[in-house]
């Protein structure tokens, strides 16, 4: 566990003086995904250092966690980013990256610190929607109905969409700092023009997209980790409950059965050449009557945990592959994920949300043994690492603030 969050130099100086038998990972961001990447890799006994640009993250007072401290945001900094990774590489030795949002993983690929290994190829040809959506287009998978500005006027494709529709970055953090989110609805051609002007200002790339029909909690997401050789280790699931509902971030999570949506995304992940941890988005549209693809995440996501505690232990296969260790997923069982801050919120305040756990699940989520057994799993709370919830707690009913889009 790591006792306290450092500066970047007592950072450098701890890790200095540990002596390590197995190459460490470096996790960034110190969230909830970060948190569910370090237990996974400590549940193969992988030392974890992880690193955020603040302290007010949940993952670094968890047991899974060796070391955490201060790193430069390779948003603001990219050179001080990549000057602090070296650092705490060459005092490791040497270590794995563990990008839990895009900004960290294109810091740690474009640092390119030579003993910071990747344990992932050719990101960008996937995580860049203007190349995702022409890739599908040639694959022949749906996607929404999209036009690029610097193809088409922006009044004519405005016409062909229709008002309401969106506007998103091709990469989608530099976007958020640019126009405020990375997907913006828009409804007249007034709003259109202002979002336009602020991602030219910013130097942006964006897209104008069809507002999808979306039907709700009918998503499908595939789960996977493709090597260099081999077959992919993939898992198909289901944000059954979002919050907020209709639009907002993966809040209850269940395995489903959806063979075309794995060959639809590793089709387009093959035809990228990408290696690595992904998680492919699609969307049931209402008009079309079938999937279409959103987007593909070349990186660990919010809940990721749930292919993890059914067997398919997405991070400790790309590292083990990255160092040269063995790993046999062995079976991979159903089960659920629940992110319970969000969930419970909703019981609390949204009147049309019914709860869908049951007795049994609150059962075991109180008592601890869901962690033992069942097939339900968590984001944060786990009575075997509670740390983690007391910070959540800790910076939620305080005037603390961490952003993260999960």
């Amino acid at each position: 566990m790591a006792e306290q969050f450092l500066d970047t130099d007592a950072l450098v100086d701890a890790v200095a003086d540990a002596e390590f038998d197995r190459t460490p990972a470096v996790v960034a961001n110190a969230h909830i995904t970060g948190l569910s990447v370090a237990r996974a890799l400590d549940a193969h006994g992988v030392p974890v250092i992880a690193v955020d640009r603040m302290a007010d993250g949940v993952a670094y007072p968890s047991d899974a966690i060796d070391f955490a401290g201060e790193v430069r945001y390779p948003l603001d900094d990219p050179q001080g980013f990549a000057d602090d990774l070296a650092a705490i590489a060459d005092a490791a030795g040497e270590v794995v990256a563990f990008g839990c949002m895009d900004e960290w993983v294109h810091g740690f690929a474009d640092a390119g610190v030579e003993n910071v290994h990747l344990p992932w190829e050719n990101h960008v040809s996937v995580l860049d929607k203007t190349r995702l959506y022409r890739r599908a287009e040639e694959l022949g998978v749906p996607y929404p109905e999209t036009y690029f500005p610097a193809e088409t006027d922006p009044d004519a494709a405005a016409e062909e969409l229709g008002f309401p529709l969106v506007i998103k970055p091709a990469r989608k953090r530099e976007g958020e700092e640019a126009i405020g989110s990375n997907v913006v609805e828009v409804a007249t051609s007034e709003e259109l023009y202002d979002v336009l002007e602020a991602a030219d200002a910013a130097g942006v790339e964006v897209m104008l997209q069809e507002k999808v029909n979306i039907a709700t909690g009918k998503d499908r997401s595939l789960a996977s980790y493709v090597p260099a050789e081999g077959e992919p280790l993939a898992v198909v699931g289901n944000a059954a409950v979002r919050f907020p509902l209709e639009f907002g971030t993966s809040c209850l999570v269940e395995t489903v059965d959806a063979p075309e949506i794995e060959a639809r995304a590793l089709s387009v992940i093959e035809d990228a050449g990408y290696q690595g941890i992904s998680e492919s988005e699609f969307v049931y549209d209402q008009d079309r009557e079938e999937y279409v693809l959103l987007d593909i995440n070349t990186r660990p996501w919010k809940w990721i945990s749930l292919p993890v505690s059914i067997g398919a232990n997405l991070p400790y296969a790309a590292y083990a592959d990255t160092v040269g260790e063995a790993f046999e997923p062995g079976e991979i069982d159903d089960g659920r994920w629940v992110y319970l801050r969000d969930y419970l919120t909703l019981l609390a305040s949204e009147e049309t949300f019914w709860d869908v756990l049951d007795t049994e699940d609150w059962v075991s989520l109180v008592s601890g043994a869901f962690e033992e057994s069942g097939d339900l799993t968590t984001g944060v709370y786990r009575p075997s690492d509670p740390a983690p919830v007391a910070q959540l707690l800790d910076t939620e009913f305080t005037d603390r603030e961490y952003y993260c889009s999960c």
